[in-house]
């Protein structure tokens, strides 16, 4: 049976729509730069990315001195028909879950 470390992942499971997204609700601050370093993809990339998602109505931006600052709609639901009903708040929750502190329990 072959190695799966000798030959890389040339498939995800996630968009680079949804990657942005979590991206933005890890930081709602954060410079389109920086997402486009943290999920390999080009800057240009990302602002396309971003502007798609604005006007689809999952976010908003509002600019404060020189940058911008972004809003979730986590209540949006998905577009594609088999998620169709369900909010990006499960999404992004679940993401955003990994990077909270584990609880003693």
């Amino acid at each position: 049976m072959p190695d799966p470390e000798d030959h890389p992942a040339t498939w995800t499971f996630l968009t680079h729509h949804a990657r942005v997204l979590v991206e933005i609700a890890r930081d709602p601050d954060v410079r389109l730069r920086d997402i486009a370093t943290r999920i390999g993809v080009t800057e240009r990339t990302v602002q396309n990315i971003v502007s798609d998602l604005y006007q689809a109505g999952y976010l908003t931006r509002e600019r404060i001195g020189r940058r911008n600052r972004y809003s979730l709609d986590l209540d949006r639901q998905f577009r594609y028909p088999t998620e169709a009903g369900l909010p990006v708040r499960l999404l992004i929750d679940m993401f955003t879950a990994h990077d909270l502190p584990a609880q003693d329990g």
